[in-house]
């Protein structure tokens, strides 16, 4: 069966949430409706631009920019601080919501997250039928708004859950990507940060069907290996498959959000060996080895991008985590500033569980003793004066008799 995938993504969300909770509290007006963002105090390390009002993007502000900078563009415009024990409420009402559907939910961040429509879809007339059901019931339950992308895999659904917006519901098929993904630019394409777009401009590729029609050899070697994803991004290569396991299954983490945005591999690293010794004792403390380890970024606009891999053998040494996460982080890594780093690991067991030996973990055997090395030299001299393999052969005679 054709694997049928939603991405659902809150509208701005937390301008959209405080809007709800304002009107619930008898606010006269909707601050989606007025320029208006969510952001912080300028002198605070998080002045930005959280969310903003679709009038607010009208000015030309951008979500992560400095708040001062909002208002130079618009200075009548009107700013809410965030909330997020009230964000993490809404979304949490809001899963609850979708698990009605399916349990094949996997939450990727506080106001998105991917559905397994798979299962489910002989419930309605087309996959588009059962997103118009969510989407709206979503706007009459809660008062806010969502986008829904539809596809066969995690990546096109993203990508077409942020086609026009507000509440909208778009597909990107396999057979629609040359007619609805290609002929976009390339910085519309997941994880095409900046420093990748200037580099792909260069090459003359501008859009993302450039992209997809060039030679990869050629984006590696400009890119290394994120190069090689943006490239598979391009063609619709993606993963499918929804990690609906609960959060506390899935294994033992640990992030922290940076004081100051790291743009340095040199700074990069030293977060990731306290976050391995973290992550290290934990798992021991709980008597657990760790067969996946993954790594996790947030970029200084909020853009997250997590990756994976399976390690040789389970562990939980904070030395193997480290160096598995800033290999991880390498290849992944835009080269844009990053504000948050984390390292998850899963496919958890038991720490005294046999484990299958691989070829490295056998030892060699040890150089011989001087006793053995005497008796090796006179079996060499016998053979050398009586002919290849006569200690032997004379050894079965003896038996023999």
């Amino acid at each position: 069966m054709t694997p049928i995938i939603f991405h659902i993504d809150v509208n701005s969300a937390y301008l959209s949430w405080t809007a709800v909770e304002q009107l619930k509290n008898g606010a006269k007006v909707d601050i989606r409706e007025i320029p208006a963002i969510i952001g912080g105090d300028q002198k605070s390390r998080h002045g930005v631009v959280l969310a903003k009002s679709t009038s607010a993007k009208k000015y030309g502000i951008r979500t992560g920019e400095p708040v001062a900078n909002a208002f130079r563009k618009c200075p009548n415009l009107v700013m809410y601080p965030p909330d997020h024990r009230m964000y993490r409420e809404k979304s949490r009402q809001m899963m609850e919501y979708l698990k009605i559907f399916t349990k094949e939910i996997e939450q990727v961040s506080v106001d998105e997250c991917y559905m397994d429509f798979t299962k489910i879809s002989d419930r309605y007339s087309s996959p588009i039928d059962g997103a118009i059901e969510i989407k709206d019931g979503i706007r009459k339950n809660f008062g806010f708004t969502v986008n829904v992308g539809i596809s066969t895999n995690k990546l096109l659904a993203k990508m077409a859950s942020d086609f026009e917006k507000p509440d909208r519901i778009h597909t990107l098929f396999p057979e629609e990507i040359k007619v609805k993904m290609w002929p976009l630019p390339i910085g519309d394409l997941y994880m095409a940060g900046k420093s990748s777009v200037q580099v792909l401009k260069k090459l003359e590729i501008n859009t993302i069907g450039a992209l997809a029609q060039s030679d990869p050899e050629l984006i590696v070697l400009h890119l290394k290996s994120h190069g090689r994803m943006l490239w598979e991004f391009a063609n619709g290569i993606g993963a499918s498959a929804v990690q609906s396991e609960p959060e506390e299954a899935k294994g033992i983490g640990n992030s922290t959000t940076l004081r100051e945005d790291a743009q340095t591999l040199e700074e990069v690293c030293p977060v990731f060996e306290e976050l391995a010794k973290s992550v290290g004792r934990r798992l021991k403390k709980a008597g657990k080895k760790a067969k996946m380890v993954s790594m996790e970024i947030k970029y200084y606009d909020f853009r997250t991008l997590s990756h994976q891999m399976q390690l040789e053998k389970p562990s939980n040494e904070s030395s193997v985590l480290y160096k598995a996460a800033v290999a991880l982080f390498q290849e992944a890594w835009s080269g844009e500033p990053v504000r948050l780093l984390g390292i998850r690991t899963s496919k958890l067991v038991d720490e005294d569980e046999p484990e299958q030996l691989t070829l490295f973990d056998i030892q060699p055997p040890k150089e011989p003793d001087e006793k053995h090395k005497r008796l090796k030299k006179a079996m060499d001299e016998l053979n050398k004066k009586y002919g290849e393999g006569s200690v032997i052969k004379a050894s079965l005679m003896k038996k023999k008799k």
